[in-house]
């Protein structure tokens, strides 16, 4: 790809060897194209997030007091505080299949394996894996077009495709919640340096691979590669639009350098929790951190508008020292009513908590093309496959709804559904992006009540 400042459409990006930079929208460059596919009704771009939290919750002390606006956050959710009329809080949705049924054993697996799908995997630890395709995946092959990347798929975990990881199902589906088809996964990628590239690089692999070389060897920025595109474009920009791209291209550099920092320092403590490569980061917390900072930035260029984060995956049993907590997440969360036990176990879902804390008041800080915030504009799921790890309850999970997709929804609330399936929802949040009458795992209709 030749260096230069192009577009296609009306999308602004800025490319060099084996670069390429996606730019938010700017308004002195004249405003993008609004078709109504994936926008609201502003024009704006409407992304989707579904983030995803290991090992169900202390309910007692994750629940919210009181329904409708009058609500009191609870001890787990004290983080969201600030945040409160930026999400609303469903109680009462389902993922049945998850439930043992004839299979008995494997909940671990059912959960993660069902938390987008709804639909019940088939128990093998071979290659003849199925289960179904995931909202996500259906959200990501209607918009396929009207982005550089279909979707992102994000973990903190080392993944795993092959063998049996829980009672005889295979691994994929407790390292899996995105599937593209019933037989095929998304992997989720857990490796930063990883990530930069699949949003900022460009070319072939080789061109990608010799542009990443050149820049360890000459310890350059890729935003090197694209300084000549870079001064092009500024030429086109009124004051304001030239502190917009600045402010955005230092972010870019901020994750890089952090990235940079990682590799640095080489392997995570904790071997065999996260990905075997180099330039994982050594803290977990700043681990979910870069990954969802590079989240952000995808969204902000819009060179993605769906992505998935299996933060943990269910049955990880990752120590959570840094926060005084001794014993394994999922050992714990066995905790058979042992006080002692629970209340470490609520402090890890505070720990979740604060992170996606951190999450929202990042898109909520960042202003979208038509003045309102990214979390406006977004519709953001949070939650887990499990609702009590105790019992591995596949009912009443514990899941958040942030954003307001544009208008549509109406945040500032607890609400009760009943029992009803989880797609529901998703089926509802496929329909604002304009994908009417989807159909999938056990969903019997959209969700309107949100």
């Amino acid at each position: 790809m030749n260096s230069g400042s192009e577009q296609i459409g009306r999308r602004r990006f800025l490319s060099g060897m084996g670069a390429y930079v996606a730019l938010p929208a700017m308004a002195s460059l004249g405003s993008e194209e609004k078709k109504a596919i994936g926008r609201t009704a502003t024009g704006a771009p409407l992304r989707t997030a579904y983030l995803y939290a290991p090992n169900g919750v202390i309910l007692d002390k994750w629940r919210p007091e009181g329904f409708g606006t009058d609500f009191k956050l609870n001890h787990s959710m004290q983080p969201l505080e600030g945040f409160r009329d930026d999400f609303q809080i469903i109680k009462g949705f389902d993922q049945k299949n998850g439930n043992p049924g004839r299979e008995g054993a494997g909940d671990h697996a059912r959960a993660n394996a069902t938390f987008l799908t709804g639909a019940r995997p088939l128990r093998t630890s071979g290659a003849n894996i199925s289960v179904g395709i995931s909202a996500d995946q259906l959200a990501a092959g209607f918009l396929s077009q009207e982005t550089r990347l279909a979707s992102l798929e994000l973990t903190c975990e080392r993944t795993r495709n092959a063998g049996s990881c829980d009672a005889g199902y295979s691994c994929a589906y407790q390292y899996n919640i995105s599937w593209r088809s019933k037989h095929r996964p998304m992997t989720p990628e857990s490796n930063p340096r990883a990530v930069f590239e699949r949003i900022y690089g460009s070319g072939t692999r080789k061109e990608q691979a010799t542009s990443l070389a050149q820049r360890r060897a000459e310890k350059r920025s890729i935003l090197d590669f694209v300084r000549e595109s870079a001064r092009t474009m500024e030429r086109k920009l009124d004051h304001s639009d030239k502190d917009k791209l600045d402010e955005y291209l230092t972010g870019v550099r901020e994750v890089e350098q952090r990235i940079e920092k990682a590799e640095k320092l080489g392997l995570p403590d904790d071997p065999g929790r996260a990905a075997p490569e180099g330039g994982v980061p050594r803290n977990y917390r700043e681990h979910i951190r870069i990954l969802f900072d590079m989240l952000l930035l995808a969204f902000k260029s819009d060179s993605t508008r769906v992505a998935s984060f299996l933060i943990g995956h269910d049955g990880s049993n990752r120590s959570f020292k840094h926060i005084g907590v001794s014993g394994g997440h999922h050992d714990l969360s066995h905790h058979g009513n042992d006080q002692e036990k629970m209340t470490r176990v609520s402090l890890i879902d505070r720990f979740y908590l604060e992170e996606f804390a951190y999450f929202l008041d990042r898109m909520r800080s960042t202003k979208d093309m038509d003045g309102h915030s990214l979390l406006h504009n977004s519709m953001v799921v949070w939650g887990s496959g499990l609702s009590d790890g105790n019992t591995h309850s596949h009912e009443d999970l514990p899941i958040i709804l942030a954003g307001n997709a544009g208008g549509k929804f109406t945040p500032g609330r607890h609400i009760d559904v009943g029992a009803t399936p989880l797609n529901n929802l998703f089926v509802r949040m496929l329909e604002e992006i304009g994908l009417s009458g989807a159909e999938f795992g056990d969903s019997t209709g959209s969700e309107k009540r949100i």
